[in-house]
């Protein structure tokens, strides 16, 4: 496949305006650099907790560039988290799309658009490139020219690079760049691989080659390269940040005043998105809910469909708030971001949405900082919930310590960012059972609860 090219746009900065924690984890990250070439390294389970700023360490060196490309069907919660993390630990991340124009629609139909085309980054020098997953994503960039010649030198000059998902099966290996490597994958490609180079780990890094598995473990992936670029304590302040899971609170979810979430017919969600809504959330809970087989509406309360997340991913969404107000939706979810969720309690047909969705007795949820607007809007009434860290003190109501997924009756609330795949698959065994959240966790790579 040829890559074409458009007008080139520059990687977006870290933006002021993303959530940040007062009382964040602190994720105990094996450093990437001390690790044997062809060692199999042990998941990341054991966490601390402790105190530390919300953004981490800066130096006065040049920022690391990182390249991350998309195409069609590039799976969209791989793309996004990579992006998030690794440009919270301060990398220029470079996001460049495979095909004729920057806008892909990812593989759960999320439609991401790219900050530049890859025929621009013939000529760049980048310290990582970094293969989201993803069918028929994958195949697109190993049918990428382009991209292939800029990864082969990358790897040929000893520079750091990784896949995730089916990347390591489909693209890097019919590139030639996993020789005399050990590497995992999605366990649907294991048997592409050979068996003496296959190694089932979440996680696995083989000299320069970091490889891992599925969305389930995007966020020990992007620690990882975080760690290889900036080191072992920027890796652990990201994980505080991202609320990785600690020991203590590994799964824990806690339910009041359980009542069913029944519905007629395929569950009809809204997600509503503003400026500065915080990408993984959405991503992360659209892209679940929509492998479930719910139909979901993200909807725009911006003038313009497209948005710009926190951390500078730009999202196209499905249709404006206006336009979505026009239906019922059996469960409505709003994404945090601090600067995003001050923007949908702004808006007025949200709100209507809202009150009305509350008086008809639906299900509605908030994740991160967006449990506020609820609380704003009195939809937390004699509710418990549980919100970020940086915003729980804001909330009246019961507040439920320590729990990372709260359900009170037909409401649900989540702490945020590394919580999303938790809170996204307790929706899909409200709205379906513990058994289609365990099958859509499987998919994922996620290890979910037995019960």
């Amino acid at each position: 496949m040829e890559c074409l090219s458009f007008s080139p746009l520059l990687s977006p900065p870290s933006l002021s305006f993303s959530s940040s924690t007062k009382t964040p984890f602190l994720v105990a990250l094996t450093s990437a650099s001390t690790r044997s070439k062809t060692s199999t390294p042990k998941r990341s389970s054991k966490f601390t907790k402790t105190l530390s700023p919300t953004t981490p360490t800066t130096t006065s060196l040049p920022p690391k560039k990182v390249l991350v490309p998309i195409g069609h069907g590039t799976e969209e919660m791989e793309a996004v988290i990579l992006v998030d993390v690794l440009r919270r630990a301060g990398a220029n991340v470079v996001v460049a799309s495979v095909e004729p124009q920057l806008e892909i629609e990812a593989s759960s139909r999320t439609r991401l658009v790219a900050d530049t085309s890859i025929s621009t980054c013939s000529d760049e020098i980048f310290d990582l490139i970094a293969l989201p997953g993803g069918m028929p994503g994958a195949a697109r960039l190993r049918d990428c020219e382009i991209l292939r010649k800029i990864t082969s030198k990358h790897a040929e000059e000893k520079r750091p690079y990784g896949a995730i998902c089916a990347a390591p099966a489909v693209t890097l290996q019919p590139w030639g760049l996993v020789k005399r490597k050990q590497m995992t994958c999605h366990p649907a490609f294991m048997d592409k691989i050979p068996t003496f180079r296959a190694i089932k780990s979440n996680l696995q890094v083989s000299g320069e080659l970091t490889t891992s598995r599925g969305p389930g473990t995007a966020f020990e992936f992007a620690l990882a390269l975080v760690d290889q670029l900036f080191g072992e304590s920027i890796a652990r302040e990201i994980g505080e940040i991202l609320l990785m899971r600690t020991t203590d609170d590994n799964y824990k979810r806690e339910e009041f005043n359980g009542v069913e979430w029944s519905v007629d017919n395929r569950p009809h969600v809204l997600v509503p998105v503003a400026n500065g809504s915080e990408e993984i959330e959405v991503v992360t809970v659209v892209d679940i809910l929509r492998r479930a087989k719910v139909d979901v509406v993200v909807a725009s309360v911006e003038k313009s469909l497209q948005i710009l997340a926190s951390r500078g991913i730009k999202l196209i969404a499905d249709k404006s708030i206006e336009n979505a107000a026009e239906s019922i939706y059996d469960l409505i979810i709003l994404p945090g971001g601090v600067a995003g969720s001050e923007r949908l309690h702004k808006s007025k047909v949200l709100k209507k949405i809202l009150k009305e969705q509350g008086s008809a007795g639906r299900m509605y949820g908030a994740i991160c900082s967006s449990p506020t607007i609820l609380h704003r809007q009195g939809l937390l009434k004699g509710k418990r919930a549980t919100a970020h860290p940086s915003v729980v003190s804001n909330l009246t109501n019961e507040v439920v310590e320590g729990a990372r997924v709260v359900i009170d009756g037909k409401l649900i609330t989540s702490k945020g960012l590394a919580t999303a795949i938790e809170f996204s698959l307790a929706i899909v065994g409200k709205l379906f059972s513990h058994e289609r959240a365990k099958s859509v966790a499987e998919g994922l790579v996620f290890e979910y609860p037995k019960s």
